[in-house]
């Protein structure tokens, strides 16, 4: 029997943490592959994780739950027939919804020796609020389908932060176990016997999930036939319901870089993203990213992820991320951003430089720019 976990959680929330975590502390025994979900074109946590020795797949190409539903199907039947796993652990896309990919395990996983162990989300304490008002569609679907919601952050942040972050996920969903220890004091056993013990979904939740996932589809079916019609009618007019263009952005000035918590400087603007539509995260989100051998000194990135916060002149970044050569020492220089901090490491050497760049609005060839991408 090959247990199937899914460990999801918005935009840099820690899901890749996590899971070196869980790999590094708990799996060791077990042969375990990963399936990733990335959204956008360029995949980088394949190589973060590469050092772990787990088989990766990469899929690149959209969301689980609408362009990749055949190609995660094949996989995970590859997976399965290839290595024999006693788990897979599947790591959506951080703007995925998680109803859809438990739905996705499902439909893959009929008539095989297989079964859905625990469906789990990371959620960053520091960030939960913002992104509940800002993209609840996507942000509260994760945590309204989770048996375990796993906190971040929490050995860094405020307590009242961590308090309020547990009372917004209550509301939410008041059946899931939330774990608020720092991971640093828990092993990866706690964590794992946590998921195992609380984290798998009731039957009748899952059929739900289903029914929820059909009438989404049928939806969606039905809005690009509209759209279709519309843009033969009316000189190709472009009406994606992207209401978002005319509000102000949320920015929740949470500026810990390294260990330094900055929350006192905390301007919030409403920022709804399409709480009462059904939206695919490509309606939604946009991922822009390249590969490229040119290398970069850390004091240049530095300026590059500080700029990236400007979101007049860049749009609301999310996510950024990367593994670039260095210019300024013999190494490679691995590179991680959400709103308001980022970090800049080195690590391993890859085949060439990767950075990809996530966000709404985003305006891509601003980011283009700031990188120094040649055409």
């Amino acid at each position: 029997m090959t247990k199937v976990d899914v460990i999801s959680g918005f935009l840099g929330a820690g899901k890749t943490t996590l899971i070196r975590k869980l790999l590094q502390e708990s799996l060791k025994n077990e042969q375990v592959v990963l399936i990733e979900n990335e959204f956008g074109e360029i995949g980088i946590d394949g190589g973060f994780l590469k050092d772990s020795g787990v088989k990766i797949r990469e899929m690149n190409s959209g969301c689980i739950c609408c362009s990749l539903v055949g190609d995660f199907t094949a996989s995970l039947g590859e997976v399965i027939e290839t290595y024999h796993p006693d788990r897979i652990i599947i790591e959506p896309s951080g703007v995925g919804k998680l109803s859809d990919v438990i739905v996705a395990v499902q439909n893959a996983t009929k008539g095989r020796d297989v079964e859905l162990g625990s469906a789990v989300t990371v959620v960053d304490v520091q960030k939960c609020r913002m992104y509940m008002k800002n993209f609840g569609e996507f942000f509260n679907n994760q945590i309204e389908s989770a048996g375990t919601i796993v906190l971040s952050r929490t050995g860094i942040a405020k307590p009242e932060k961590t308090d309020e972050a547990v009372a917004l996920i209550r509301e939410k969903n008041d059946r899931a176990t939330v774990i608020t220890t720092d991971w640093d004091k828990l092993s990866g056993d706690q964590i794992l016997e946590a998921m195992a013990a609380n984290g798998k979904l009731e039957e009748e939740l899952i059929q739900e999930m289903i029914a929820q996932v059909e009438e989404e589809e049928k939806e969606h079916e039905h809005e690009h036939h509209h759209h279709d019609h519309d843009h033969d009618h009316h000189d190709h007019e472009h009406d994606h319901d992207h209401e978002h263009e005319d509000h102000d952005h949320e920015h929740d000035h949470d500026h810990e870089h390294g260990d330094h918590d900055h929350e006192d400087h905390d301007h919030e603007h409403d920022h709804d993203h399409h709480h009462h539509h059904h939206h695919h995260a490509d309606d939604v989100f946009t991922s822009w990213g390249f590969e490229t051998p040119q290398s970069y000194a850390k004091a240049d990135l530095e300026q590059i992820l500080d700029r990236l916060g400007d979101a007049e002149q860049y749009g609301t970044v999310l996510r950024a991320k990367g593994m670039v050569p260095a210019a300024d020492a013999d190494c490679w220089y691995h590179f991680d951003l959400v709103p308001g901090e980022h970090e800049i490491r080195t690590g391993s050497a890859d085949v060439t430089g990767r950075i990809c760049v996530i966000g709404a609005d985003i305006h891509t060839d601003h980011i283009a720019d700031l990188f120094g991408k040649k055409d």
